[in-house]
């Protein structure tokens, strides 16, 4: 176990701020991530102007974390940080909001290509498949203050991986290192000093993992963990009992509700709530499934983007699909799991759908589920984050 220390790198230029009187303000920012080109531009919500575009060292996949972005590089084997440029401080009966303007940090981390990046209990985690190597640290310090001291685990072996921080314990993702296809095996619980605590929990073909109010899930290919008490993290198996054949290796978790979105299947997701006598509930899709998220400020609501270019509104509480609206052109799932597809993210009042092929990012109402503008975007915009909220500006 040893610190990896960050690499520099140039930031973009900064923008004007903006300056708003001592009011109640709004405000949402867009980053989007090109399917092809090595760069992320951040959007106004609200105008529709781009503020800045950030270049960096391939395509990357996109992680929201508090007010900052974190852009995973895999194929260049780094992941940098951007500051979103909006603030909100809670103060308990009012937020303080604070906006100025997008920026690239200097300092990137390295590792051989870094993958799936989890935050849980105010710690971040990223796995490195090229390694097997977790990376442990503060993502609020490494976006605001430039610099982040980093605690390294080492999970055996390289392997396509996840980790999930857990107060003073960490949840790694554990493979066979004798096998040339490293299959995942189980979960490790380890301590502070990377030393495995109790026995491997069997989870084969481990794949997703999802936080929902104090559980953790993590999917496997006969059922999922559940992640659970304070402390020493408790782990339990929930089969796939009365379910068709199938897994879920995707999963979102519900704010304000406690409970799991996963995949199922091309054309279904399934719903999870551990604490139900029936804890699963499949949902039949119109067609099959390209991207979903859950609704962060309206609990009850998740979205799903389907092949025939339509966004769906899943009522989570009815399992029912409620509302649909013709967004793009259709995309179809056949081909290359890589090809540029829509992808979502709720900003607000707002969905957000990209869309690769027209070079734009569409807005839907979600009040009234119609499609108010789409702002354009240079080149394929593909994977999406929304960043924002609420508060008094000074």
């Amino acid at each position: 176990m040893h610190a990896r220390f960050l690499l520099p790198l140039l930031a973009a230029t900064a923008l004007t701020v903006p300056t708003f009187a001592d009011d109640h303000v709004s405000a949402w920012r867009l980053f989007v991530a090109d399917h092809a080109k090595a760069e992320v531009t951040a959007l106004d919500l609200a105008t529709g102007d781009t503020l800045a575009t950030f270049p960096l060292a391939s395509p990357a996949a996109l992680y929201a974390d508090g007010d900052a972005v974190f852009a995973v590089q895999g194929a260049s084997n780094q992941v940098s940080a951007i500051r979103s440029g909006i603030s909100v401080d809670d103060h308990g009966d009012h937020g303080d909001i604070e906006v100025s303007d997008p920026e690239l940090v200097d300092a990137v981390m390295t590792g051989d290509k870094p993958a799936h990046f989890v935050e849980h209990g105010g710690k971040a985690a990223l796995f490195f498949d090229g390694s097997g190597k977790v990376s442990l640290f503060d993502s609020h310090e490494w976006a605001h203050d430039g610099e982040v001291a980093v605690v390294e685990l080492d999970s055996g072996t390289a392997h396509h991986g996840v980790a999930v921080p857990w107060g003073d314990y960490t949840l790694v993702s554990f493979a066979n290192a004798e096998d040339e296809k490293k299959p995942r095996l189980g979960l490790n619980v380890v301590d502070k000093d990377g030393n495995k605590v109790g026995d491997t929990h069997a989870c084969p073909d481990l794949h997703g993992e999802a936080t929902s109010g104090d559980l953790v899930i993590v999917g496997c290919g006969d059922g999922v963990l559940i992640v659970s008490g304070s402390g020493e993290p408790q782990v339990t198996k929930l089969a796939y009992d009365g379910l068709p054949d199938g897994k879920s290796t995707t999963f979102l978790g519900g704010v304000g509700m406690q409970y799991f979105l996963g995949n199922y299947g091309a054309d279904k997701v399934v719903l999870i709530d551990p604490a139900e006598a029936e804890p699963y509930r499949l949902v039949d899709l119109p067609t099959r499934r390209v991207h979903f998220v859950v609704d962060p400020i309206r609990p009850k609501f998740a979205y799903i983007f389907t092949e025939d270019g339509k966004l769906n509104q899943l009522d989570v509480l009815s399992g029912e699909i409620v509302q649909s609206l013709s967004v793009t052109e259709p995309y179809s799932m056949d081909g290359d799991w890589s090809l540029p597809r829509p992808r979502i993210a709720v900003a607000g009042d707002v969905v957000a759908v990209t869309d690769p092929n027209q070079g734009e990012v569409h807005l839907i109402d979600i009040a009234s589920f119609t499609e108010t503008g789409a702002i354009p975007v240079a080149g394929a915009p593909y994977n999406i984050v929304a960043v924002g909220g609420s508060g008094t500006a000074h």
